[in-house]
């Protein structure tokens, strides 16, 4: 930190002079002085220094900032890396590892349940482009050449020149960064964000998800790891949101989904050739020390007719080494596969095949070691990406579909029965769309049926209904596929999404309905019984608030778990979750341990959204950790004891429980249904600007009734993040622990829930850390800017009243007490967020009373308040 914060000073006195750098530290020390002795007195005296900044120098001010947290945060994540490395050289177990999970589990239950849960694990990250990354990718791409340099330091160790040469470059990285840009100039398109993922995989995915399957394989016997078969499947599977979610979004199109599989077919097919080229070369074993077997000669064989060109040569150069040329024939079908030339491959299981015989062959030769070392990670990769990468899923509002369905049979609109009639029976002849919706809804579904005859059908066959109501919002898609596919060749997974709280409490009864339907029946029949769900967490939480959206969802992962026992369904809940605690953030492996009993048996399957993404996958470690914490907790989650030993609420609680939820509730309605709370949150918050920013390809609205209820989840909690008083977190939180504390013994109860009930200890520690990053010193002056004191005041007292009661429940003296490391890192960000956090309630109130909304100045300061909210963003280390 201290070298970077050098490198940074000594780039701001040679672009702007030492005038630049004083203002700064100016800035810096009034904020420092204000976090050591808050008041009224010295936060005037942070404005009066931010007063006295012309616009020019503001806007270098905020950058100066700005960049500053983003290197800070680099230090702290390389920081994290040396940490991990650290921990994986102490021959202790982990905590939180996957050697961790086997060991307990083994230890509690035995290897034989550990094994049963292994072999029914499936883990599925989905990959979305939620705007919520608000950094330019030439920004990540800089930052990155910044890490390299650092690593430089740690490995092993520059000498005096090595150090001089690294601090030379760090200075030209960082300059250039001054010179960069922080807002994005145009709006990305769909294909633009795609190929942002395809970055993420090409540089972490691919070959962190071997290292994850290693490690299990070596926590189960270590003894001959690398010389056995894994005693697991793969368990990994990536699925991808991104250019196929239209839902409000109508930048995605049939022709972007289908380009966009393509180019995810393109990396990971280059990928698999890459890894199996370069195996090949290392493979030199002769055939005397490892005679190959009949089915690999066989195999040969064909693939020398397919490609007698490059066999010829293999011949020539190493004819006694028939395994080599073997998977360099490989190497040479996934080539055709990729550029469509005759001897590819159809599918990807044609492929795992094809290892499957080398490593036989090898094994049987008694090669075993060079069975399952690096082909074993190749055959990995290829069972855990296939030729599609991540598996395609589409997903559009239920609305969207009633209106198409409305112009094609309204009488079908709402009917379950008829949607199922129209799907198996077919339509009558002459039907044709005639608006672009209609048109563009049929064009999305005959794609997925094309690209599933050209990749498979698990590369594209889910389809998400949002904001589903009941039975005939599933149906609507199954009844549109006949239409685009009239012969039913497309194979779909109609995935409900259920995010609203009348939908939540509903969604058992839907799936009844659904099973009410002869050919949904035969349906769940043809696939094993199996079914997945998805649960919203956003726009949840926007419309009942933090606490008595959480309780809801609980409350629908419980009674969706019992509603697939009783039905003998093997269900996947599909969580829906942000990046921020308001939208159902926080740590992933806590959140699965907090998950209602019976509701994760082995499979989970989550959202990772926009900064969340580069957080916990940019990096080779952290990606390995995160994916390790993960597995670890679906594991421990997933035993028959654990799943009979999973705490609950205690019955003699749950009246407490439905009190607290109730009074939240009340009291977030009666905030954002107060007369012109839209225009008092419009005026305190930088909404309309956070709007503007070129973050995503999709409009931060789903309509433009500019209402709460048509404005996304993300942007509502961006925009309160902003303010500082991050309120979409906690608000409503004091007031349902108020109503079940005084109840007789209701602090009592409170606080034995906080220690038993995991899902109520995971909630608090969320809320703390959103009552850590929120501020009311300077939230007030961005209220005040709305001139209504009335609602002011009821944000500040419930802030203050949620602060003191979830000290009394956990007992702690503080926030975040028991993560002294990480309280003490916000402790620190605190003093700078807070001099970006005043530089843009200063120019965000002189925006609002510009009066005019053109002009140049305008435009200037409109800028300025959104290279602010990147910079608050990066300090805070939350948007969305």
């Amino acid at each position: 930190m201290r070298l970077l914060g050098d490198v940074l000073g000594q780039v701001l006195t040679e672009a702007g002079g030492p005038g630049l750098l004083a203002d700064v530290e100016r800035l810096r020390r009034a904020t420092i002085d204000l976090r050591a002795e808050p008041s009224g007195e010295r936060a005037q005296a942070v404005a009066d220094v931010v007063a006295g900044f012309g616009l020019e120098r503001a806007e270098q001010v905020a950058r100066a900032f700005t960049l500053y947290f983003q290197l800070i945060n680099l230090a702290e994540e390389h920081h994290r890396v040396r940490a991990l490395r650290e921990q994986g050289r102490c021959t202790d177990v982990v905590a939180d590892s996957l050697a961790d999970a086997v060991e307990r589990v083994a230890a509690r239950e035995g290897r034989t349940a550990l094994d049963a849960v292994l072999h029914g694990l499936r883990i599925t990250p989905v990959l979305t482009a939620h705007p919520t990354e608000a950094r330019r990718r030439a920004v990540t791409e800089a930052l990155q050449r910044v890490a390299g340099q650092l690593a430089r330091l740690d490995d092993p160790g520059p000498d005096k020149a090595g150090r001089a040469d690294v601090r030379r470059r760090l200075l030209e990285e960082v300059a250039g960064l001054w010179r960069t840009a922080q807002v994005r100039g145009r709006r990305p398109e769909p294909l633009d964000e795609v190929r942002r993922v395809m970055a993420v995989f090409d540089e972490t995915l691919f070959r962190v998800v071997p290292a994850v399957y290693r490690e299990l394989d070596r926590a189960l016997a270590p003894a001959d790891v690398g010389a056995r078969p894994p005693a697991f499947p793969a368990f990994l599977r990536w699925a991808s949101w991104v250019g196929g979610d239209r839902d409000g979004n109508p930048r995605v199109t049939a022709e972007v989904t289908r380009e966009t599989l393509g180019i995810q077919a393109e990396h990971v097919l280059r990928g698999l050739e890459a890894a199996t080229r370069r195996i090949a070369r290392s493979l030199t074993v002769s055939s005397w020390a490892a005679p190959p077997s009949p089915a690999l000669l066989a195999g040969l064989a064909a693939d020398e007719e397919r490609f007698s060109e490059a066999a010829a040569g293999l011949l020539r150069r190493v004819a006694d080494e028939p395994h080599r040329r073997r998977l360099a024939l490989c190497a040479q079908r996934l080539a055709a596969t990729r550029t469509g030339g005759p001897g590819r491959y159809d599918r990807s299981h044609e492929f795992v095949g094809d290892l499957a015989v080398l490593q036989e062959s090898l094994a049987g030769a008694g090669a075993a070691r060079l069975a399952y070392g690096e082909v074993q990670h190749l055959r990995w990769q290829a069972e855990t990406f296939g030729f599609q990468l991540a598996s395609l899923e589409v997903r559009q509002h239920s609305g969207t579909q009633a209106r198409v369905l409305s112009e094609l049979a309204p009488e079908a609109v709402g009917d379950a029965a008829e949607c199922e009639r129209l799907s198996e029976h077919g339509w009558p002849s002459g039907v044709t769309p005639r608006s672009e919706a209609a048109r563009e809804a049929l064009s999305t579904l005959r794609t997925m049926a094309d690209l599933q005859r050209r990749y498979g059908p698990g590369a594209c066959c889910r389809y998400v209904v949002s904001f589903t109501r009941g039975a005939a919002d599933v149906l609507a898609v199954r009844a549109l596929a006949r239409l685009a596919v009239p012969d039913g060749s497309l194979e779909l997974d109609v995935v409900p999404l259920f995010e609203t709280r009348a939908a939540l409490r509903e969604a058992p009864r839907v799936l009844d309905e659904l099973l009410t339907l002869p050919g949904e029946r035969a349906r769940l029949a043809a696939g094993g019984r199996r079914l997945e769900v998805m649960l919203g967490y956003s726009d949840s939480a926007k419309e009942v608030g933090f606490l008595a959206a959480n309780l809801l969802l609980y409350d629908a992962q419980a009674a969706l778990a019992d509603w697939a026992r009783r039905n003998d369904v093997a269900l996947t809940l599909f969580h829906g979750r942000g990046g921020a605690v308001g939208r159902g953030g926080g740590p992933t492996n806590r959140a699965v341990r907090g998950q209602a009993p019976g509701s994760v048996a082995g499979r989970f399957k989550l959202t990772e959204q926009g900064e969340v993404i580069n957080a916990r996958y940019r990096d080779m470690a952290l990606a390995r950790r995160h994916l390790e914490q993960v597995t670890n907790a679906v594991i421990l989650a997933s035993t028959p004891a654990a799943e009979r030993g999973r705490a609950t609420v205690d019955p003699s609680h749950e009246r407490l429980v439905a009190r607290m939820s109730q009074a939240s509730e009340a009291a977030f309605r009666a905030l954002v249904e107060a007369d012109d709370f839209v225009g008092f949150f419009t005026r305190v918050t930088p909404v309309r600007e956070i709007g503007e920013l070129q973050i995503a390809s999709r409009p931060s609205r789903r309509g433009s009734d500019g209402g709460l209820e048509s404005l996304r989840a993300i942007p509502w909690v961006f925009a309160w993040a902003q303010s500082r008083c991050n309120l979409p977190g906690w608000f409503g939180l004091g007031t349902g622990l108020r109503a079940a504390a005084g109840e007789e013994g209701g602090l009592d109860a409170l606080r034995a829930m906080y220690r038993q009930w995991p899902f109520f200890t995971s909630l608090l520690e969320n809320a703390e850390m959103s009552l850590v990053k929120a501020d009311p010193l300077i939230a007030e002056r961005y209220l005040a800017m709305g001139n209504r004191p009335d609602l002011s005041a009821r944000i500040i007292d419930e802030f203050e009243l949620t602060h003191r009661l979830v000290l009394d429940v956990t007992g702690h003296d503080r926030l975040l007490a028991p993560r002294g490391l990480l309280r003490r890192a916000v402790q620190l960000r605190n003093p700078y967020v807070d001099a970006l956090s005043f530089l843009q309630a200063h120019w965000l109130w002189r925006l609002r009373s510009a009066g005019d909304t053109t002009g140049e100045r305008v435009d200037r300061m409109r800028e300025l308040v959104q290279l602010t909210v990147n910079g608050v963003a990066a300090g805070l280390q939350n948007t969305g």
